[in-house]
């Protein structure tokens, strides 16, 4: 049985053709929701488990309450609305760099759409992630997740890529208060490289490997999530 997508958006946008789709599962007859830039596939609702965990683990390394979180990278909104399942969190900001996700969201185009815009502690905010880490620090948050590169070696955006780096982390510390955290999804297996890097700025840096159900291969993938805490 062949799927049939229906295009919910497309925009052009400065990295090229953004497209927001949506298909049913001739299996199940569940709805799946995809996004493609260019030709590039970049994220699908039918893994959703390592994002999650983004926002699981970051937060499990966090301490006190009444915690400001800050997400880089919008998406399918699944880091986001896990965050907001933690009752501490008292602040949630999502920056997006393309104002047409944000739109989806505002929407209510995607299946956690409402959740997450209807929460008062939910900010979404249009701008570049990157350039506000380079940038000097305002509010300063209990958590950092980022969800927006395949991983540190391959980035959407060639501007993107300094983050990576023991100035570019250094840089992001200045954003997070005392103890903060911050967490890192990667499509790709543990960097060690990366880790060192990491370890070099945060203090108990560790890379969780996340596996998940791939019905699409009928096997096992992972992701990897970096996390490490302000020293």
């Amino acid at each position: 049985m062949i799927a049939r997508y229906e295009e919910l958006d497309w925009q052009k946008t400065r990295m090229g053709e953004l497209m927001l789709r949506r298909r049913a599962d001739p299996a199940t007859g569940e709805m799946i929701y995809e996004v493609r830039l260019e030709d590039e596939y970049l994220m699908s609702s039918l893994f959703t488990v390592a994002e999650e965990e983004l926002a699981t683990l970051g937060l499990a390394a966090a301490t006190g309450d009444r915690l400001n979180v800050l997400v880089g990278g919008l998406g399918l909104g699944y880091t986001a609305v896990t965050a907001l399942g933690d009752a501490r969190v008292a602040r949630l900001e999502v920056i997006d760099a393309l104002p047409a996700v944000i739109g989806w969201h505002e929407r209510k185009l995607l299946p956690v759409s409402a959740q997450l815009v209807d929460d008062s502690r939910t900010t979404l905010t249009h701008d570049d992630f990157f350039a506000v880490m380079r940038g000097a620090p305002g509010r300063r948050h209990d958590a950092i997740l980022l969800d927006v590169d395949h991983s540190p070696r391959h980035t959407l955006d060639p501007s993107h890529a300094d983050l990576y780096t023991e100035a570019g982390l250094t840089a992001l510390a200045r954003h997070l208060a005392d103890r903060g955290v911050f967490a890192l999804w990667s499509d790709d297996p543990p960097d060690d490289e990366f880790l060192q890097t990491l370890g070099a700025v945060f203090d108990d840096s560790r890379a969780h490997v996340v596996d998940f159900d791939n019905r699409l291969t009928g096997g096992v993938s992972s992701n990897t999530v970096y996390v490490g805490i302000k020293r």
